[in-house]
């Protein structure tokens, strides 16, 4: 029998942290019908609304999910042929976003709470204006962890570094933080033994390429349909691999290499293809073809690889995406790799830093 008929749980969740879905899970122990409400004001970067919605949808799919910035409300208030109002800010009085949540779940949403569950001491205070104001009965505050004693971390420490404190994400949370790396190259021009190397030299994973996979398995014959399977089954193991990595993840090629292949062996190539092929990474790494070429028996010859890489170079240029160039011995372009993205990993810090200072509000 659940103690109470519908609980709210309110929070930035920037990001969904463990000490998040404690209070969540007990909530709904405790419920027959759960409210989850997230906003910030201002926004912190990385964090937009559709991402944490995504989150809460995946991993609390049976509660009422409502992710709000200014837009959203406005959107919400018209459907309901309300007058638009605007978010509080984080650093208005507590009495402030007391009163704007009550107005939500009274008015708006018409989804008034009969329990409040929290993790700060501002709770207590919280269930009192519902009860006073926004219910037709008593409503209940029930604390979860506030002394942090069973999952000791805030979201302003994970904000800072979620990759540091990855040890307190869900794993489809973790994967959002990971920036994926991807590697193009001609035939013979070292890109696999590059991504590998860099797997090694940053301890965490890489994605195969799966479209030589399936050619080997298929004794080197794919049909047209084979490319565009490729092209999904390639980003579907680039979420799993992501699930898994440590801050980066090094992917073997893109649906762009398989849409080059398909247009180049067919003349064609199916629409979802050319779409998953603009697909979008956090750095591209282009590998000169300053390899001697090794004829494996798989391979074309070393002027279809300069034609390959010459199209790589154009066509991302045509499509405004920023590549880095890498060239010489395994060593040298680890080495390359790694300079280009240690500024990435102190910018990515710093701006959480910066973030937090200005919201200085823990979630």
């Amino acid at each position: 029998m659940n103690l109470y008929k519908r609980g709210l749980v309110v929070g930035k969740f920037c990001p969904l942290h463990r000490g998040h879905e404690l209070l969540i899970k007990r909530a709904q122990d405790a419920c027959e019908e759960l409210l989850l409400v997230s906003y910030t004001k201002p926004e912190f970067p990385g964090y937009e609304p559709a991402r944490r919605e995504r989150w809460l949808r995946a991993q609390f799919p049976q509660a009422s999910i409502v992710v709000l910035d200014d837009a959203r409300l406005a959107a919400l208030c018209a459907a309901r042929g309300m007058p638009a109002r605007i978010l509080p800010h984080n650093d208005d009085d507590g009495d402030v976003h007391r009163h704007f949540m009550g107005w939500l779940c009274w008015t708006v949403l018409a989804l008034p709470v009969d329990a409040v569950f929290t993790s700060e001491d501002y709770g207590p205070g919280f269930a009192q204006v519902l009860q006073r104001h926004y219910a037709r009965g008593p409503v209940a505050h029930a604390s979860v962890d506030q002394a942090r004693a069973l999952v000791p971390v805030s979201g302003t420490r994970v904000r800072q570094d979620p990759q540091a404190h990855s040890a307190f994400l869900s794993p489809i949370v973790r994967a959002d933080f990971v920036m994926r790396v991807c590697v193009l190259g001609g035939e013979s021009s070292g890109k696999t033994t590059l991504t590998q190397a860099l797997a090694r030299h940053f301890e965490t994973e890489w994605v195969a390429e799966y479209g030589r996979e399936l050619w080997e398995s298929q004794d080197g014959v794919l049909a047209y349909d084979d490319l565009l399977k490729i092209g999904r089954e390639q980003l579907k193991r680039e979420a799993a691999a992501a699930a898994q990595a440590r801050r980066w993840l090094f992917c073997d090629t893109s649906p762009m290499t398989t849409y080059f292949y398909c247009v180049e062996m067919f003349g064609k190539a199916e629409p979802e293809l050319a779409r998953l092929a603009e697909h979008r990474y956090d750095l591209v790494l282009l590998c000169a073809p300053d390899f001697p070429f090794i004829q494996d028996g798989t391979r074309r010859d070393e002027d279809f690889r300069a034609r390959q890489h010459a199209w790589y170079r154009d066509e991302l240029a045509r499509r405004g995406i920023a590549f880095v160039h890498v060239s010489g011995a395994v060593t040298d372009r680890v080495r390359q790799v790694a300079q280009v993205l240690a500024p990435r990993f102190l910018t990515m810090q710093g701006a959480g830093q910066v973030a937090d200072k200005r919201n200085a509000v823990q979630s």
